[in-house]
């Protein structure tokens, strides 16, 4: 078989990465999430791009599940990352996070994930004729120059992705529910890895 130098994989991985930023923008565009369905992403809180608090990059020094349920602040989804206030502790933290980050996303309501290779593997490659102790720049969505999803009018204005809000808004369909644990087993939950795309 011939060496892959279209990059599929590097490619897919993206495009998958896609349906967690076309989500997140349909909970935006409908002023909240619909029905039942909530969101566990997990992401890598040391990658680069991440701009999290220090207290949360100590405590979870590799990788870390935030929760989209009943609590969140300015949820924002960019082409390349999300951004969103969520509590930790009772205390509100601001997150930045670039989808190469993530590595899983869970939708326990209809049993649906999708788990995603690390992403110190989504990088370019480099040309032969360059040093090969040149850093390489992680992939990210935008290099795919996707088709961007219309702005309907009543789509928040985005901010600047790096500023958090020094003001405390008022919290989204705040609810005293705890987000629920995911109780179903891995075996009930439809998971969408790289291999399925894989020519076997």
């Amino acid at each position: 078989m011939s060496q892959d130098l279209m990059n599929y994989d590097q490619m897919t991985q993206l495009a998958l990465r896609g349906v967690v930023r076309d989500a997140i923008r349909r909970v935006i565009r409908e002023d909240g999430l619909p029905g039942a369905h909530h969101f566990y992403i997990t992401f890598q809180t040391r990658f680069p791009g991440v701009n999290i608090d220090e207290s949360l990059t100590k405590k979870y020094p590799e990788e870390v599940t935030i929760v989209l349920e009943h609590q969140y602040w300015d949820l924002k989804a960019h082409d390349d990352s999300f951004e969103v206030t969520l509590k930790f502790g009772g205390v509100p933290k601001y997150l930045y996070v670039p989808y190469t980050a993530i590595t899983r996303f869970h939708d326990p309501s209809v049993g649906f994930a999708m788990q995603f290779d690390p992403p110190e593997e989504m990088v370019e490659t480099v040309p032969s004729n360059e040093t090969q102790d040149k850093p390489r720049a992680p992939l990210t969505l935008a290099k795919l120059k996707l088709e961007p999803e219309a702005k309907p009018v009543s789509t928040p204005s985005i901010r600047n992705a790096k500023s958090a809000s020094k003001s405390t808004p008022p919290l989204k369909k705040a609810s005293k529910k705890k987000p629920s644990e995911d109780a179903k087993k891995d075996g009930e939950n439809k998971v969408i890895s790289l291999d399925a795309f894989r020519k076997k």
